[in-house]
């Protein structure tokens, strides 16, 4: 017999045990699709990280006086590695300190590299912007920033200008509009925004510009967004968020570590530590972060595997019973077949097909419910369509091998089968 005959009837006997077939073929599926679900969920999450922190620029990092918190982790993978020796000698009164405008100064004029260091505060995470008779969501976030901020940010003006010196000696009354902003308050006519007079919450604003977009982001609220200058934010929100951010921008990316180096040892300086006392400030790479968050995502993905390793694990229980069920259903059948001269190679072929057939039938129907169901998550953080082409390969792979293994055994029990004996099986 050849082998496209033993497939066929193979497939035929399959097709005639539907419940059987359909139960087994569900609990396979259900495996690989959890398996292959939370894979592209997190593919999408992936996408959805570097598209956010790429935008940050990845010759830029990050001077926070308090560690990143991402799921509950720690932001910062060295002081986790210090002893709880080295952890203490840091100075208990300057634990969480936040990094006062004077720091942030000294900072600035101490820092001789290559770089642009920018100096910014947020005033508010959820204002109302209003222009005449509209007004934009309590959702948009005022931050103060120098004359460097833009760049440092990565944003670009649309329309208008930056902040001058005069603007950010003074602190007066001048704003940047996110895009996001200039839509919802001037529609289509954004561009004419420039030199218009707003308002955020009781305080009156002139307009002098409109930021680029940047693109939706589902971390990042990178367009809602009203920028002003560092001393009116210190005027107009005073003690609402008393810290400092410092940023710095490397001209050359080669020279990136050196810079962090030379900011950690000038800010240690300008922070008052001793040589004996530990950083007691923090600084992030736009890479790193999406570093931590992919770590805390590649957990998310051991925990699907383990869960589709169970399932398939009871799957390949259930099918192996299955086959051995079958077995003795079609004792006749098999004593039959051997008495018209079939081989144990050929009994054996068939048993091996059916059970391969059954599991990777389960696998086509898990990878496409998964790849439905991840896609549902990348719709939230809004990425493009994602299909886990290698994790797709494993799936149909591993449960290649679930029906081969599952299948083997009663494969062989067919195929020792005595013709006489079977056909006098009742």
């Amino acid at each position: 017999m050849k082998l496209a005959d033993t497939f066929s009837l193979a497939l035929r006997t399959v097709r005639g045990n539907r419940l059987r077939t359909g139960i087994t073929v569900a609990i396979i599926a259900l495996g690989i699709m959890a398996l292959i679900g939370i894979r592209t969920a997190i593919e999408a999450m992936n996408q959805s990280i570097y598209e956010n922190f790429t935008l940050l620029g990845a010759n830029t990092f990050i001077i926070h006086f308090r560690s990143r918190d991402f799921f509950g982790g720690d932001g910062n993978q060295e002081v986790k590695r210090t002893s709880r020796k080295d952890a203490d000698k840091v100075k208990k009164s300057q634990e969480g300190v936040p990094i006062t405008y004077r720091q942030a100064e000294s900072f600035k004029e101490r820092f001789h590299f290559p770089a642009s260091v920018s100096i910014s505060q947020t005033g508010d995470f959820n204002a109302t912007v209003f222009y005449g008779g509209r007004k934009t969501n309590p959702t948009v976030r005022v931050l103060g920033g120098d004359e460097n901020y833009l760049y440092s940010s990565g944003y670009q003006l649309a329309v208008g200008r930056n902040f001058s010196q005069l603007d950010i000696e003074t602190g007066r009354n001048v704003v940047i509009l996110g895009m996001d902003v200039a839509t919802k308050l001037y529609g289509e006519l954004w561009r004419t925004a420039e030199n218009s007079l707003i308002r955020i919450g009781g305080t009156r604003y002139r307009v002098i510009g409109v930021l680029q977009a940047k693109g939706a982001s589902s971390l990042l609220s990178l367009d809602n967004i009203v920028i002003t200058s560092l001393n009116n934010v210190r005027r107009v929100y005073q003690g609402t968020f008393s810290t400092m951010n410092l940023s710095v921008t490397v001209h050359d990316i080669r020279q990136m570590d050196a810079a962090i180096g030379e900011a950690t040892g000038v800010f240690r300086v300008v922070r008052g530590l001793s040589v004996t006392e530990s950083n007691n400030f923090y600084i992030d790479r736009s890479d790193s972060l999406a570093e931590q968050l992919e770590q805390v995502l590649g957990n998310v993905s051991l925990a699907a595997i383990l869960i589709g390793f169970i399932t398939l694990v009871g799957a390949a229980i259930g099918l192996m019973n299955i086959m051995l069920v079958a077995v003795s259903e079609r004792t006749r059948e098999i004593g039959l077949v051997k008495s018209l001269g079939a081989r144990k190679k050929t009994i054996r072929t068939q048993f091996l097909l059916e059970s391969m057939i059954i599991s990777l039938f389960g696998a086509a129907f898990g990878i496409f419910l998964g790849v439905c169901v991840g896609n549902l998550f990348s719709l939230v953080v809004s990425t493009g369509f994602v299909i886990p082409w290698l994790w797709a390969g494993i799936g149909i792979f591993v449960c290649a091998v679930t029906g081969l293994l599952a299948g083997l055994w009663p494969a062989i029990k067919a195929s020792r089968l005595d013709p006489i004996v079977a056909l006098r099986y009742e």
